[in-house]
């Protein structure tokens, strides 16, 4: 519209008249245009005015944003522009004015605000902590959390490539990581999560848990990492293993504790037998040495002999109470099995219980850590003898057998009183004891020694009574090297 000093509309452009429903500048309302200004903004409209008619010709005079009421009932937020124009004296008598439609405008920016107000809540309140990066790896929102975790403040990292929170080699390769992402389309983090470091402000390093979600918006691609600090996850874990390993010890020492009156009647077997020995190749010694030299040789002999059997005994003990750290080696599972029962055996034959072992051939070598695997059978062979305390037929037996090319079984058999139905698997439980003063951790520990090593250990019914102890390890090549 073109309007003079009174505010009367001296023209109005075809495309105006049309939005206003009317076909020719005479059918106007009176007073327009400012008769179609909401009454609200009228003063706005009126001092804008103002300036427009004090302003130079070739000046531009700011916009205004003004609400209008239409003929036919409809709201309008439209942007106001005014444009002075001069007669030939170079005075200002009239105003260009041009309405522009800027609802939809307003009403799209309107919820970008909103968004931008749920996003700024969410990147306050959000537990984890929460990164947004473009295409090009930079960072783009950086939650409150991730403020705490890092060290930085939101300005610090806005713009930074997301390299500076991660350490190397992560840093140097993770240009690399999203080109081939790009290339490929092969999801290596994306939607699966992965446990990463990061790195903090002042260099430290920590493990973190982080899952990356990703979203196009128009033609651009971002990536959100949510991240989880497991600092205080992995000190738990090696609380844990440090405590099972405290436990697995004190296994072994109540096993000793066990073991002890029977251990002193087998030693005492091999002592005495040397004692005797000497004793009598001491008195050898009074007599003719050239007629009794083959006696006197066979007699230490046989003392050396004994005193490496008690040698033995105490080594195997002193390992078997040993705190020492994990040790998995490729051993064979035949001398494993083997070793257990010199400790596992001890004061069996007293209490009057029949031995047997078989070992197929094909069982070969498994990687494990000697000792542990020993306090395991050692620790069933003992359940064993003391579930045939009262038994009729005390019969233990164990077998070692392949199950497949990758797996070997160790079945620890007795002819007890058996296990009770509804303990089922919970005889694996911490705390659950068949035993009226068990503490219930010797079978939870050695479910936890088994599984660490890959395997699985579970109890059934024997047949002939009593019960059968079932354990699964995995086979291994002999050429593999010692490690985990």
């Amino acid at each position: 519209m073109i309007v003079d000093r009174n505010l009367r509309t001296i023209n109005c452009s075809v495309a105006g008249l049309n939005i206003l429903g009317i076909s020719s500048v005479a059918e106007l309302p009176q007073g327009a245009p400012e008769s179609f200004i909401a009454s609200s903004h009228r003063s706005i409209f009126q001092e804008a005015m103002l300036r427009a008619f004090d302003a130079d010709a070739d000046k531009d005079v700011s916009p205004i944003e003004v609400q209008l009421e239409l003929p036919d009932g409809r709201l309008m937020m439209a942007q106001c522009n005014l444009a002075p124009l001069a007669n030939p004296k170079g005075e200002i008598d009239t105003i260009l004015i041009s309405f522009q439609d800027i609802s939809a405008l307003n009403a799209a920016e309107n919820k970008l605000d909103q968004a931008n107000s749920i996003l700024k809540s969410i990147l306050t309140t959000i537990p984890d902590a929460m990164v947004v990066i473009d295409e090009e790896g930079v960072i783009s929102s950086f939650s409150a959390t991730a403020e705490k975790m890092f060290g930085y403040e939101q300005r610090d990292v806005i713009g930074q490539k997301v390299e500076i929170l991660m350490p190397e080699p992560y840093k140097t390769a993770h240009d690399g990581y999203m080109k081939r992402y790009f290339q490929t389309g092969e999801k290596r983090i994306i939607g699966i999560g992965r446990t990463v470091v990061a790195c903090k402000k002042d260099d430290t390093t920590f493990p973190i848990q982080l899952e990356v979600g990703e979203a196009k918006i128009g033609d651009e691609r971002y990536f959100t990492g949510f991240i989880i600090d497991l600092t205080e996850k992995k000190q738990r874990e090696a609380e844990l293993q440090s405590l099972q390993a405290d436990l697995a010890h004190a296994s072994r020492l109540s096993a000793v504790g066990t073991l002890a009156s029977s251990l002193a009647h087998e030693i005492n077997q091999p002592l005495t037998a040397i004692a005797n020995y000497l004793s009598a190749a001491r008195d050898m010694m009074d007599g003719d040495l050239a007629a009794n030299r083959e006696f006197f040789r066979e007699a230490l002999q046989e003392s050396v002999s004994e005193s490496l059997r008690a040698g033995t005994i105490v080594r195997r003990l002193r390992e078997f109470v040993s705190r020492g750290e994990i040790n998995r080696r490729v051993l064979s599972i035949a001398q494993v099995v083997e070793d257990a029962t010199v400790l596992g055996m001890i004061g069996a034959q007293e209490r009057g219980v029949e031995f047997s072992i078989d070992i197929a051939p094909d069982t070969n070598h498994v990687f494990v850590d000697r000792v542990q695997i020993q306090q395991v059978m050692v620790n069933l062979m003992r359940n064993a003898i003391e579930a045939m305390t009262d038994s009729a037929s005390k019969k233990l037996h164990i077998a070692v057998t392949s199950i497949d090319d990758e797996h070997v079984e160790i079945a620890i058999s007795d002819t007890g009183s058996g296990i009770d139905p509804e303990l089922g698997d919970h005889i694996f439980d911490p705390f659950a004891s068949t035993k009226g003063d068990g503490m219930g951790l010797g079978l939870s520990i050695c479910r936890t020694i088994i599984e660490a090593h890959g395997g699985t250990i579970h109890a059934e019914p024997n047949p002939e009574g009593g019960t059968i102890f079932r354990i699964t390890l995995e086979k291994t090549g002999q050429e593999q090297e010692d490690g985990e």
